[in-house]
């Protein structure tokens, strides 16, 4: 059993197949061993029992697509937040679900339709708005 202390102190206790699905993970291990818990500064408690969770179901690596479906339905914060912990531990199949719901979240989206779905500031002036769109009018079609 591997011991993983998150950012906020939450302590878990993981079966090494699940625990070394994270690359990050796997390195520290090569690099101090096991004894010590390993602390994830970059990972709240909430997020990483999110983590741990997807790594459990993947052990095996057989993929349910509605399992898979199913975790990604979360707000938008968690799911930030799991893109950030999988892109800091190096799980590249969490990584690339996620990443991949996001596309769809973006897909067919006017720029407008994305600044307000993110809640992101427009903070170009109109001539700057205008000049990118001129600059780059295939993206606008």
């Amino acid at each position: 059993m591997i011991k993983l202390i998150s950012s906020d102190g939450a302590q878990f206790e993981v079966e090494d197949d699940v625990a070394l699905q994270a690359v990050t993970i796997r390195n520290i291990i090569e690099d101090a061993g096991t004894d010590d818990p390993i602390p994830l500064a970059n990972v709240s408690g909430a997020t990483l029992a999110k983590v741990l969770d997807y790594c459990r179901q993947h052990v095996a690596a057989v993929v349910d697509e509605q399992w898979d479906s199913d975790f990604v339905a979360v707000d938008k914060e968690t799911l930030f937040s799991i893109v950030l912990a999988a892109n800091y531990l190096n799980i590249e199949g969490l990584l690339h679900l996620t990443c991949r719901t996001i596309a769809g979240m973006i897909a067919g989206k006017s720029p407008e339709e994305i600044r307000q779905t993110f809640n992101i500031k427009n903070d170009f002036t109109p001539e700057e708005e205008e000049q990118v769109r001129q600059e780059n009018k295939w993206a606008f079609e």
